[in-house]
This record gives C-alpha cells, structure tokens and sequence, in this order.
C-alpha cells in the first residue's frame, strides 16, 4: 500500500511537505528546458491536427526525462499520453499545443504544453509513493477541432480520477464562465453572371449571406443572457462585376449549458435558411468539430489549486467581484466526465486579451515564464494534495 494511504495525518502531512519541495525543485532544474519547449512551439505555430513539430517536442522532452510515451493516440497522429508511476490513483494532466489562425498562439498554448510537461516532471520522482499514476495527455485541435473530446468518446480518459491544466490570461481567474459551444461552416450556393450585363441570370449567394448576418444581428437583441453568435465571411466572391455563386463563412454559437445551446442553434439556423429563401440560394451547414459543453470545475481540486498558487504569490481576480471572463474548451466535455479543473494562470500582457497578436508576443517574456513555472508547481502541487488529502482521495478514488 503507498504510503499516502497509511499513516496518520501528521505523516501525510510530512509527505506532501517533502513531495512538494521535491516537485518544486524539479520544475526548477528542468525550467530552461520547459522555457526552450514553450519558444520552439511558439516560434512554429501549427494549427489544429497539424501540431507535428510540437508534438514532437513535447513527447520527446517526456520521454528524455522518464516518461513511457504512446503517440497516435485515439486516431489522432498529434494526440499522445505520456505515463509514469504504478499508483493506484490516476492523475491527468493536459497538454495543448495548436495555434489559431493568423495570430499564432495568442491562446498562449505554448505555456499550456511546456507546464503540463513541467507538472508531470515535478511528480516523477514521487509518484510512487504517492500512489499515483501521472498522465500527461496531449490533446490537439483545441481552437475548434476537439481534441479531447475525440479523446473522451475514445476512452483515454477512462479510469482517470482526475484531470487538469492550466491556462494563460491576462490575470489569474480559479474559473472562468465556460460556455457551450458548436463550430460550424456555412455555404451559400448560387448562380453566377455578369453584374452589369446580365445581373437578372444570377443567384446572388453574397446576398443570402447579407440577409442571414442581418437576421442574426436582430436575433441578438432577443438573445438570452450568455448567448452569443459570431463568425466570419471565408469566401465572398472574386470580382465585383461577377455575381458570386459561392459564398462561405465559419460560425460559432454560444449558450451556458448544453441546453440552452440546443435552445439556440435552431433560432440561429433559421437565419441562414432565411437568406436562402430571400435570395434563392442553396444552403449548406457543415459541423466542424464535436459540440464542447459547459464546464463543472471540482471543488475540492480548486481550493487545493488556490492554496498552491497562493503560496506561489498569485492572487485571484475571483475576489475582486468583477465578471468572470468567458471562453469555451473541450476541456469541459472531459469536466462533466472526470473531476477536472481549468484555472487561469496570469501573466503581464500589458493591456492585450487572449487572441489579439499583442498577447502572443505576451506567451515568451519573463512574466510568461514565470507563469509557467507557477502553473506547472501549482499543478504539481494540487496533485499531490489530492494523492495525500484522506478524504479528496477517497473522494477522486471512489468516483473513478
């Protein structure tokens, strides 16, 4: 039996000082590594399912420090799960990598890879007597793909009592509000001509376009709080004297919960079918991803997580009383599944948000190291309060 599960309190509680201590001073000796895996992977942005070069990396800084890697994970050729320990209770730590479009890793996915590797470094030297078994899960195609949840409906996560990352903001948040989300594209078809000469010949698809972004621009008056829509035009056309026949476009919808997201995609849809009718146009929807859910963070993981960073320094925006940000993952798919926790780890980006190109410059300066030197030892932390913690443990075991 590991020693966290024998002993009384005061020898748990020595073992999770010692662990601790042990974590740290691990992610501290291999931190330039991690800082050098975070810049390769920011330096090479590669967009979801594509992440070959990070993956790489990722897995093979695993593997040179001890970990049994297994790439190819659930059909995906830049999915893998790094394993050590022998432990009975198995603990996850998530990996993302991919970048978005255009402005690179303004999501700071770099700093997610390089502290979930850290985290899993800092636990391999006590995870045996901790009575743990340490994944580490790299998960592609977050920006949209869905990475994990391929990974879920696969079974990667079964058995897993517990999971969690950590992910760059602007300040540090315990929660954000996570909604549910479905990625979608849509294609108008019509017919072309001359604009000038003949424009009566054509089916006008940039119109139906017009007319769907109108009707959901008036939707959103009538939306319910928490409710959003956005998307962009990918295709318009190619000349202004040519009446376009194809006009595409990406879209994403956004609600609270699963239901309320099943509450609005019709309204949304209606819209697109809308411009259709109006213009005479065809009408296409092609989902591009498994629809992400609401989250439900852990309790007692989070306070776990609150007390680690603290000690680290960081304090949360959680008690300033101001709205919480919000943001969709397909970490929340895994949270309805396994006890999970996303916190957000902070870093000076000097006035910019998540996806603007200034925040990408914002994931490889000092303050980002430091917050990935922070994220990985709170998270390696939190893991060993949770392997040494009598009644979270029986809790995480029991679930599991």
């Amino acid at each position: 039996m590991a020693a966290a599960q024998t002993g009384g309190r005061d020898d748990r509680a020595s073992l999770a000082g010692a662990a601790k201590d042990a974590a740290a001073a691990a992610v501290d000796d291999n931190l330039g590594a991690l800082v050098e895996l975070s810049r390769a992977i920011h330096d090479s942005p590669e967009l979801a399912f594509e992440e070959e070069r990070a993956c790489g990396w990722t897995t093979e800084l695993l593997a040179e420090a001890g970990f049994e890697v297994h790439r190819g994970t659930a059909g995906m050729e830049t999915a893998f799960v790094a394993e050590a320990g022998a432990g009975p209770m198995i603990l996850g730590i998530c990996a993302e990598y991919d970048a978005l479009p255009f402005v690179g890793h303004a999501c700071g996915h770099n700093l997610i890879a390089a502290s979930a590797v850290g985290a899993g470094i800092g636990l391999l030297g006590c995870a045996d007597e901790l009575g743990l078994s340490v994944r580490v899960i790299g998960t592609p195609a977050e920006e949209g793909g869905g990475g994990k949840i391929i990974m879920l409906e696969a079974g990667v996560f079964d058995g897993v009592h517990a999971a969690m990352m950590v992910h760059p903001w602007p300040s540090d948040w315990l929660e954000g509000t996570c909604l549910a989300v479905s990625h979608f594209d849509v294609a108008f078809r019509g017919r072309a001509a001359h604009a000038s000469a003949s424009p009566f010949e054509g089916i006008n698809a940039a119109d139906a376009m017009v007319v769907a972004q109108v009707a959901i621009g008036l939707l959103r008056q009538q939306l319910v709080p928490g409710d959003q829509v956005h998307g962009v035009v990918t295709e318009g056309g190619g000349a202004a004297n040519v009446i376009p026949a194809l006009v595409t476009g990406r879209f994403m919808c956004r609600s609270r919960t699963l239901e309320g997201l099943r509450a609005l995609e019709p309204r949304v849809i209606a819209c697109f079918e809308a411009g259709a009718l109006a213009s005479g146009a065809t009408y296409e929807r092609t989902d591009l991803a498994p629809v992400y859910s609401h989250m439900v963070s852990h309790p007692g993981l989070l306070a776990h997580y609150r007390a680690n960073a603290e000690r680290l320094g960081r304090s949360f925006d959680d008690d300033k009383g101001v709205p919480r940000p919000s943001f969709s993952t397909d970490m929340a798919n895994v949270s309805l599944a396994v006890p999970t926790i996303h916190p957000l780890v902070g870093l000076d980006a000097h006035g910019a948000v998540n996806h603007q190109p200034e925040f990408a410059a914002a994931c490889v300066t000092l303050s980002a190291e430091t917050a990935l030197r922070d994220g990985a030892v709170s998270l390696a932390w939190t893991a060993i309060d949770a392997a040494t913690d009598e009644g979270l443990r029986a809790e995480l075991l029991g679930a599991g």
